[in-house]
């Protein structure tokens, strides 16, 4: 590599490096301010909250790592243009392109970095974060509660209740329904079911198994009995996908779809998002670059504000159509690769407005 090329990496790198140990602090400090209280009413022990902050450093890291990029590659190149050096570069026989190198090669590093953080460290901490938050933070006093689930859980027997409560473990209306083939073999119905961790306890419980000639029924007021699935399989966490590492991931899916899940959508952005993330950071790169390689007269303030208007209308459409597609029946791979599509056109565009 030339004089250039490590020039502009050194400052590439540790321009990101600094905005990330300049805003992870403040992240912090504001988020212990505003969850002081109840930290210190539930006496949570010191050593969850150190862990808690740390899954919470990876875990905002690696959510807004592309935007502090962009706004760190936004800020070194207007100051190498502001110094007239991206002049210098470039009358000295540098092409645009050759120019653009260091920055490409720094982007790849950030880029593999982000792929290792999505596939191992963040699923990691998301987990870690969001125990802490729903053991110490949430509120007692407010019962979640999932209403109407029918799911297939294995081959051959389908489950429903009208709701169940978590907290509780706690279901309502409960019927399982048992098949071979498309023929029903027996029904099991129950006012109430709840998970005693190695069985279940079932309240006004009815078996109805069918015949060729009459069906055989079965009634008790108190049933303990062991059934084919665990209670958090009918209402797994909301954001259970994005404590999964990539391959449980693909596994987690491909059950749910057997099992009639209506959270696919939900599951699959975070799926696709593992992807998109480390090539945005090539996108953002590339604009950054092309926005702030020109020396401006209204100076780094002008590039800044441009890149912050930038940053917030991407991730207006990640936010945007991500949503569109955990709660409706848009698709997964459009929503999440829509912002890099839209954006891979504008820094095509500006990059070719830049070199001339």
């Amino acid at each position: 590599m030339k004089i250039l090329d490590w020039y502009i990496l050194k400052r590439y790198l540790f321009t990101f490096l600094m905005m990330l140990l300049l805003f992870i602090p403040i992240g912090i400090t504001v988020n212990l301010a505003e969850k002081i209280g109840k930290i210190l009413e539930k006496e949570v022990p010191f050593g969850a909250v150190a862990q808690y902050y740390l899954d919470f450093t990876i875990y905002f890291a690696h959510l807004l790592f592309p935007i502090f990029l962009f706004l760190s590659v936004i800020w070194f190149t207007s100051k190498l243009a502001n110094n007239t050096e991206i002049v210098a570069f470039l009358s000295s026989g540098v092409s645009f392109w050759r120019f653009l190198r260091p920055y490409i090669i720094g982007a790849t590093i950030i880029a593999a970095f982000a792929i290792i953080m999505g596939l191992y460290l963040a699923p990691k901490a998301s987990k870690g974060f969001n125990e802490f938050k729903y053991k110490y933070l949430k509120s007692s006093s407010k019962v979640v509660q999932t209403n109407n689930i029918y799911r297939q859980i294995n081959d051959n027997d389908y489950i429903y209740v009208s709701n169940f409560t978590p907290s509780t473990k706690t279901g309502r209306n409960f019927t399982l329904e048992h098949f071979e083939g498309n023929t029903l073999i027996y029904k099991i119905t129950a006012n109430t079911i709840v998970d005693k961790d190695s069985s279940y306890r079932l309240l006004n419980y009815t078996k109805r198994t069918f015949g060729k000639t009459e069906d055989l029924i079965q009634t008790e007021r108190f049933k303990d009995t062991i059934l084919p699935f665990e209670a958090e399989d009918l209402t797994p966490e909301e954001y259970i996908a994005e404590t999964l590492q990539y391959g449980e991931l693909i596994n987690f899916i491909e059950k749910e779809k057997r099992r009639g899940s209506s959270n696919i959508g939900r599951y699959q952005v975070v799926k696709y998002r593992k992807w998109s993330l480390p090539v945005s950071v090539f996108i953002l790169t590339i604009i950054a670059v092309a926005v702030s390689s020109k020396k401006r007269r209204g100076g780094m303030g002008v590039n800044l504000a441009f890149g912050i208007t930038i940053a917030m209308i991407y991730v207006f459409f990640d936010k945007v159509f991500g949503v569109m597609a955990e709660q409706s029946s848009f698709n997964p791979i459009l929503a999440v690769w829509f912002p890099n599509l839209v954006f891979g056109i504008l820094a095509v565009y500006l990059l070719y407005n830049a070199k001339r």
